[in-house]
């Protein structure tokens, strides 16, 4: 039941993702003009790894949050968020801080990743 649930949560933070990034990038483009990088349509290849990367995703915060008996859905959605904060978020706030990359486009990539965790842990909690 658990690969079911890894399975169905890395699928729905794929799509989720996706919707996502088509209604944020025109903000971000319209944000930094001719410095915003197109992301277009990607092509296939880039969607299958991305897919790779969301079900490793959900994967290992499956795992975690059964090792920490955190897989109920109150537990797993403060898990998500946690380690938002933790990860996510303490990164993309230092590649603002060091690598220089725009206020905009860490605040779009944090809210993707908050979006994915959030949904995983939804999806594996719900399923639990």
């Amino acid at each position: 039941m658990l690969a079911l649930g890894i399975a169905l949560a890395a699928v729905a933070a794929f799509i989720a993702s996706s919707l996502y990034y088509a209604v944020a990038t025109p903000f971000e483009q319209r944000r930094l003009g001719a410095a915003a990088l197109d992301r277009g349509r990607p092509a296939p290849w880039k969607a299958a790894v991305e897919m790779l990367r969301t079900a490793v995703l959900a994967g290992v915060f499956a795992w975690i949050a059964t090792q920490a008996n955190l897989l109920d859905w109150p537990s797993a959605m403060l898990l998500a968020f946690v380690a938002w904060l933790g990860f996510p978020l303490i990164l993309l706030t230092g590649s603002v801080l060091w690598e220089r990359v725009p206020v905009v486009t860490a605040v779009l990539h944090a809210g993707d990743w908050l979006l994915k965790l959030l949904l995983i842990g939804a999806v594996l909690g719900f399923l639990h």
